[in-house]
């Protein structure tokens, strides 16, 4: 029997590669691209520790040259999708029940695996899968992905020491229990470090999960996936089930034993779920936990005491960096008028620099969009902007799908607050622009607070102190995320728990020890030293 405590220190941040020209980390990056493009590859199903091929296959792409086949995956259906239930409720009880150290150990062996020697192979899977530049990768699908993976461990172990009082003769204890069923996951494509920790979060407190990776991310999820599996995961304990999600919302959210659904995507998806597991309650064992990041409009807001060259970097890098295809990009702006003359000639200057174009090309800064799908949903919104005699677009709206996904970084300016491109989430490379007069400061918070129905993150540039505070003060439900002069982007784990509220999900704050306890169900124990065996009380008498 083992008899001690064991202590996790409280972990760093995963340094971020510089990928410099001659660096050993570009020369092996670059050559993983080429090695990967060259095979092509088949990913199974994992059931239970078992690849499943079920035949019915659909195909990887590169979304910046669409000719440019990765390989295929198997789509699972119902009978694969029942298969994951059995696998993880019978990995349940011997998973929750593992010691502590040992759940533990398999995801820190992972994130130095990940790091280590799968770095490059992660990297550019999610490079030319998800059309990610090198750097965005590497602060996606190694950095922020080994972080949630470390700090996760950390924050689930610090969860464990929080213990209940005691008085005299007896003793107060808490257990931290797994939930009564398994977790659901469905991922999204812009993050593999979020299909990663969506997947793993719940697995870690001690719950057996299905994953449903995103369509267009299956390369990179499923090449996290097997390092799981090299690291020692259990089989069983986490299913990667590529799927239709109108097949995993009919087999998989409706059964009766799935205790928590982990969810990022769209508001609307979301909505759907949350309908239908309550149409459905009473068929649950337990009451569902639903936790759920979706959409953002997120907002910058400039006072006239910003500084241009700051201000100028946030718009650029906040609503450009990964083509805009961020939860948390700038999609809209607010510009008093006395600093909108200065600050549009250095948008246009800084926008003309950037370069768009295949992953391969390390100067490019932008690639291009996910699919088809968005591109034209995109394209949509700029044509209609285009025809609107209540916007203009000032720089870019270009869009090519000829051979890859490519919209130009497009600025839009609005006559009006509450124009559609101000309102509504695009997640694409557009920021809207409404330009206010310096005098009606109060009214412009007020449209920005409420024109949208999210409340992702949102940022303040100023100078002038007192005018941060009034503004932070005033859009304060505005963004779960609230940045003071910094783009709305980038929230490091362990640093800025990510999350927002409204429309934009549950605020459960990934990258926090919040996030693990909606993934755990307390059992308070109390145990009485010398019970007590006098059935009156003292009051009982009458002198």
């Amino acid at each position: 029997m083992n008899n001690a405590y064991f202590e996790l220190k409280f972990p760093e941040n995963e340094p971020v590669k510089g990928y410099m020209p001659g660096s050993p980390e570009r020369d092996a990056l670059k050559a993983e691209l080429d090695r990967q493009l060259a095979n092509p590859v088949e990913v199974p199903i994992i059931i239970g520790g078992k690849e499943i091929r079920t035949g019915n296959k659909a195909p990887m792409i590169c979304p910046h040259d669409h000719q440019k086949v990765l390989g295929e995956y198997h789509v699972a259906g119902e009978k694969e999708l029942l298969l994951a239930i059995e696998a993880a409720e019978a990995a349940r009880e011997e998973w929750e029940n593992m010691p502590w150290e040992h759940r533990a150990t398999i995801f820190l062996k992972a994130a130095d695996l990940l790091t280590g020697k799968y770095r490059a192979k992660v990297a550019a899977s999610c490079m030319l899968g998800q059309s990610k530049n090198p750097f965005q990768a590497e602060i996606d699908a190694i950095c922020e992905l080994a972080d949630f993976l470390r700090f996760n461990t950390y924050y689930a172990q610090e969860i464990y020491k929080q213990q209940p009082m005691n008085t005299p003769g007896v003793w107060n204890r808490v257990e931290y229990r797994a939930l009564d069923g398994f977790v659901a996951a469905i991922t999204p494509f812009n993050f593999t470090s979020i299909g990663g920790n969506l997947s793993t979060a719940p697995a870690i407190v001690g719950n057996t999960v299905l994953w449903k990776p995103s369509s267009t991310a299956v390369l990179s999820n499923y090449y996290f996936m097997q390092i799981l599996i090299e690291a020692g995961l259990p089989a069983g304990v986490i299913n990667f089930v590529p799927c239709r999600g109108t097949d995993f919302g009919r087999v998989v959210v409706n059964h009766p034993k799935m205790a928590g659904f982990h969810f990022t995507g769209s508001t609307a998806v979301f909505n759907g779920i949350w309908n239908q597991v309550g149409s459905n309650i009473a068929k649950y064992v337990s009451y569902p936990r639903l936790v759920g990041e979706t959409g953002g409009k997120d907002f910058i807001f400039a006072h006239e005491s910003a500084d241009i060259e700051a201000l100028t970097c946030a718009m650029v890098l906040g609503a450009n960096e990964y083509q805009g295809q961020k939860c948390s990009a700038a999609s809209r702006a607010y510009i008093p008028e006395s600093l909108w003359s200065e600050l549009k000639g250095r948008l246009e200057e800084e926008i003309g620099k950037i370069k768009m174009g295949d992953v391969r090309d390390f100067t490019n800064l932008m690639n291009a969009v996910i699919d088809h799908n968005s591109f034209l949903n995109i394209k949509n919104y700029l044509d209609y902007a285009r025809e609107s005699q209540d916007a203009e677009i000032i720089i870019g709206g270009g869009c090519d799908d000829s051979v890859g996904y490519f919209v130009e970084p497009t600025v839009i300016l609005a006559k009006t607050p509450n124009f559609k491109t101000m309102v509504e989430e695009i997640f694409g490379p557009v920021m809207t622009v409404y330009v206010y007069p310096n005098d009606k400061l109060e009214e412009t918070l007020k449209a920005c607070d409420t024109a949208t129905i999210y409340g992702l993150t949102g940022a303040v540039f100023a100078q002038d102190r007192a005018a941060v505070i009034k503004i932070a003060k005033d859009l304060d439900h505005a963004a779960g995320n609230f940045y003071i002069n910094d783009k709305p982007t980038g929230a490091v784990v362990g640093q800025q728990p990510f999350g927002g509220s409204r429309a934009s999900g549950t605020n459960d704050k990934a990258g926090s020890a919040i996030n693990l306890y909606r993934w755990i169900s307390q059992r308070a124990i109390k145990e009485a030293m010398v019970p007590r065996t006098v059935v009156n009380y003292p009051y009982m008498t009458e002198k």
